[in-house]
């Protein structure tokens, strides 16, 4: 990952960069390795993940479809 530092202002390139590193997920991905995770706990959180995403998508796409 890089972030070009512009006119020696380094605190502007360091928020791109946390920007980027939050988008991409590594502080979460962080935040998850740092204690085992049984198997079926992750496995349990990957599930409810998918269903936080797929209920966020269709909320998405009726209010899509609500306002055409």
């Amino acid at each position: 990952m890089q972030v070009m530092v512009r006119d020696n202002n380094v605190d502007q390139a360091l928020r791109a960069l946390k920007k980027k590193l939050q988008r991409e997920g590594v502080f979460r991905e962080m935040k998850l390795k740092q204690h085992f995770e049984k198997p079926s706990v992750k496995k349990a959180r990957e599930k409810a993940e998918a269903v936080r995403r797929a209920r966020k998508l269709a909320r998405k796409k009726m209010q899509r479809e609500g306002l055409l």
